[in-house]
């Protein structure tokens, strides 16, 4: 797996030992999620944003009222 190398001030290092001890070696876990997180939060902002800017028309809609029956 490639690395990065990353610098944070004190405060969030500190912070970062607090949740995610080295020790335990659950650092890097936590900054993975962390960043992957982040990753995802931003890709679904892009596609509201989207959304937002060319709506589906009424014709290319779902229409809910007429669905089908659900049988698991």
């Amino acid at each position: 797996m490639p690395s990065v190398l990353v610098d944070f001030d004190e405060p969030t290092l500190r912070a970062l030992s607090r949740i995610a001890p080295t020790a335990k070696r659950q650092r890097a876990e936590f900054i993975r999620k962390a960043v992957k997180e982040a990753i995802r939060r931003e890709e679904y902002a892009r596609i509201r944003a989207a959304y937002r800017k060319q709506p589906d028309s009424s014709g290319e809609a779902d229409a809910w009222s007429n669905c089908e029956k659900f049988e698991p």
